[in-house]
């Protein structure tokens, strides 16, 4: 019989790598963040009318639609050929859908100052809140890009026509919309408001009513810039996402809690004690956007012409062959639908906003331009319309072949 004042303490020491309430701990945490997440995203899913996110491979190009198209006159004579109605719908790559990698900590002074629930609870909840608008904000963006374009007088009105122009537009395209999502800024809002009272609710950090003024649902944010209104119908809206589970990342011993009946995200916590942290670990490929992309309503208000042109900042200089010049222009487009358009002429020509420019010159924002040395270069930033909405002028510098 062994005599354990000679073994020591090591006798009574834990097994090792056994499961202790320390790691149970952070398994729950982990498990109640990943939960939290799925849960909060799913109830925006629902309110959008989004039964299912559809599954892609890390790396996957996301693309949207675009139709075109014009209804040929009816009015034909007996006997004379009807003309052809062309439509089509094209795509077009709007980027790529993968795995993003997102890391936060909460130190151990935070932990002695607040106690280790007050301090690991506010700063989960924090970063659930970043990472839930890493995808609103995504679908901001593809929102504000919308190619239904108009101004309307007022905020009403601005709603009213934004709901009427996605219907319209889904209609075109032989499609019933089965009801309108509406993107209004919270300002706009309250200012239309007044004392009024109503009921708003909010799921995944968005806030939204129903049933108003012609919306089915409204969402109120101030990712909307002021006198700004997007649209577009609940059945345009289609969600995207990449398993973090998929990944081979536990076979090169990054392993993360991921939901099992969702796969949103993945998570993980575990300290670093060469900086006395708690690090929390999270991966997500989440992206909400639209199918058709002309089928996004993007109104402003006021009347086009009290709007105010953009000034663009262009610049000239000599380019590599002769006869040609680069040009360069500052600040980038205002949204992925516009296009540049110049022409050259001795002097600047005028500008003014919602100024026609279809028949302009057409340029890439990058491509030499040929052009004579002195003469002025206007360039005109123009909507998917070719309408004006931002311009600058600038003195040709061309290469002459010296």
């Amino acid at each position: 019989m062994h005599d354990v004042r000679k073994l020591g303490l090591q006798v009574f020491a834990a097994p090792n790598n056994m499961t202790g309430q320390a790691q149970i701990m952070v398994r729950a945490r982990e498990i109640d963040f990943v939960t939290s997440f799925a849960r909060d995203m799913q109830a925006l899913l629902d309110i959008l009318g989004i039964t299912r996110m559809i599954k892609k491979q890390n790396g996957s190009e996301l693309k949207v639609r675009k139709t075109s198209g014009t209804l040929e006159s009816g009015e034909v004579a007996e006997g004379e050929e009807i003309p052809m109605s062309q439509y089509e719908a094209t795509e077009e790559t709007v980027g790529t859908i993968k795995i993003d990698k997102y890391r936060k900590g909460v130190s151990i002074e935070a932990i002695a100052s607040k106690g280790y629930d007050a301090a690991v609870d506010q700063t989960d909840q924090e970063f659930r809140a970043d990472l839930r608008n890493v995808v609103t904000g995504k679908l901001y963006d593809t929102l504000k890009s919308g190619s239904l374009v108009s101004h309307e007088s007022t905020w009403q009105m601005a709603v009213a026509m934004a709901v009427g122009r996605v219907k319209s537009k889904f209609e075109e395209m032989d499609r019933t919309a089965t009801g309108v999502a509406v993107w209004v800024n919270t300002l706009d809002l309250f200012k239309y408001l007044g004392g009024s009272q109503i009921t708003m609710q909010t799921a995944f950090g968005q806030t939204y009513l129903k049933n108003f003024l012609g919306a089915d649902i409204m969402f109120v944010t101030s990712k909307i810039p002021e006198n700004t209104v997007c649209a577009t119908p609940i059945n345009n809206l289609i969600a995207y996402y990449v398993d973090p589970a998929d990944s081979e990342f536990m076979q090169a011993g990054l392993a993360y809690t991921v939901d099992s009946e969702t796969g949103f995200i993945g998570f993980h916590i575990e300290g670093n004690y060469a900086r006395a942290i708690s690090d929390m670990f999270a991966i997500m490929g989440v992206r909400i956007m639209v199918e058709y992309l002309d089928a996004v309503a993007n109104i402003a208000i006021g009347d086009a012409d009290k709007q105010t042109l953009r000034t663009l900042k262009v610049t000239s200089a000599a380019g590599e062959h002769e006869g040609t010049t680069n040009i360069s222009v500052g600040p980038d487009l205002l949204s992925m639908n516009n296009v540049y358009k110049y022409k050259e002429a001795a002097s600047a020509t005028g500008v003014t906003y919602g100024m026609d420019v279809k028949t302009w010159s057409r340029w890439d924002g990058k491509s030499p331009i040929t052009a004579t040395n002195g003469n002025h270069i206007t360039v005109v930033e123009a909507d998917q319309n070719y309408k004006a909405v931002g311009s600058g002028d600038v003195v040709a510098v061309t290469n002459q072949g010296e």
